[in-house]
């Protein structure tokens, strides 16, 4: 009986944690109606090398974050490992995370595919921050890295 209550214990805490953890992560990710990306299928990215919408019929909830998916094929693979296609910093702009520590929106179209991580930026009114990025992406990914624990701890 005391083996029971033990389980349940660790039981009720682990959904506690789960819980925990799930909200906080939902808080902290770029989401429009819980759904991640403004809606792009986050396999396409890798698959076809271009950001495509997906479609609210083939969608998957992932620790509380809403992935639509263009195809059954890239929702299949995503499932199998779905931290390979979340985007970094939340969905959030990266050079803005590098730069400022600051959460942007971003063009979901503006990516760029570094080291099999998938990365987004803000690109409006003449400002495509994918190329600053670009002009010193190891410093800024390095500064984006440590800014971005400061908000999932």
């Amino acid at each position: 009986m005391k083996k029971y209550v033990i389980l349940f214990v660790l039981g009720i805490i682990s959904l506690n944690s789960f819980s925990q953890s799930s909200t906080k992560r939902i808080a902290e990710f770029n989401l429009e109606n819980k759904v991640a990306l403004q809606g792009y299928d986050p396999v396409a990215y890798f698959t076809v090398k271009k950001a495509v919408k997906g479609k609210k019929e083939i969608a998957v909830s992932y620790e509380g974050v809403t992935y639509y998916f263009s195809n059954q094929s890239n929702k299949d693979a995503f499932l199998k490992n779905p931290a390979n296609y979340e985007p970094q910093y939340g969905g959030w702009c990266a050079y803005a995370m590098g730069d400022s520590g600051e959460k942007v929106d971003v063009d979901p179209e503006t990516f760029k595919i570094i080291d099999g991580k998938l990365y987004v930026f803000y690109n409006a009114f003449f400002n495509n921050t994918l190329k600053s990025w670009n002009k010193n992406e190891a410093n800024l990914k390095k500064k984006a890295d440590n800014n971005w624990k400061k908000f999932i701890q």
